[in-house]
């Protein structure tokens, strides 16, 4: 069984689509996503439209649940920063009733049992939505984490750092982010989980993409600058 591990699109289309191009010859049984499909790129609904209409599993990330309190009505404290704000609102108000519905039914985390092991979807981790588990991350917290886990393999997404750790008995695997990578590469980042009897194989991959296309769209769309500058280096600038 093959399985694609994404996480953190942040409504990078492009990307999204660019992953889907590479990965076009290989056969997957599930697709499963952990968090935050939308904010920061323009294109929040061509990324919903894909993640319905590839059946894939998806839960909440942070900035998903943002919007959906956006869409209520409410409002939030964090992030203050005028521009990441500007991105929430916007991306609100760009939903189409369908994506809005969409995006209203993704639960916070998700277990299912596939080929005799038990996987989570978490975005942060299992103790709590938006913890950072980073490849750096001291070995003892995740040695907490797998003690107090039912979970064999814990999929996670948040901290937009690839990696795959056994602690103990459990597969702690992050995908990396399609959408906004933080490392100095811009290429989106995903990953392969196959399951066979032979144990758990895990890959992880880059992927270029049209960054000039989600340029083109911040511009077109009047949004801040900075996030310009942001995809074109790969970095985290606010």
């Amino acid at each position: 069984m093959k399985i694609l591990l994404l996480s953190d699109i942040h409504g990078n289309a492009p990307a999204l689509e660019a992953v889907a191009a590479q990965t076009a010859g290989t056969a997957f049984d599930l697709i499963c996503n952990c968090g935050d499909s939308t904010v920061y790129a323009p294109f929040p609904n061509e990324t919903l439209d894909w993640l319905r209409r590839h059946h894939a599993l998806s839960i909440l990330g942070n900035t998903d649940i943002k919007v959906l309190k956006l869409l209520r009505g409410k409002t939030f404290k964090k992030p203050h920063a005028e521009g990441k704000r500007i991105m929430y609102t916007w991306t609100a108000d760009h939903l189409t009733p369908a994506n809005k519905k969409f995006l209203q039914e993704f639960k916070k985390t998700m277990k299912l049992e596939v080929a005799g092991h038990l996987l989570g979807l978490f975005h942060g981790s299992p103790a709590h939505h938006n913890e950072f588990l980073f490849q750096e991350t001291p070995g003892d917290r995740f040695r907490e984490l797998a003690e107090k886990s039912d979970c064999d393999i814990v999929i996670s997404g948040h901290s937009h750092s690839p990696y795959h750790k056994k602690i103990d008995h459990v597969h702690f695997i992050n995908p990396g982010s399609v959408g906004r990578m933080f490392d100095g590469c811009p290429d989106g980042s995903y990953a392969v989980l196959e399951l066979t009897g032979a144990g758990i194989k895990v890959e992880h991959f880059r992927c270029p993409y049209d960054i000039e296309r989600v340029i083109s769209a911040l511009k077109k769309n009047r949004l801040p600058p900075i996030y310009e500058k942001m995809y074109r280096l790969g970095r985290k600038l606010n």
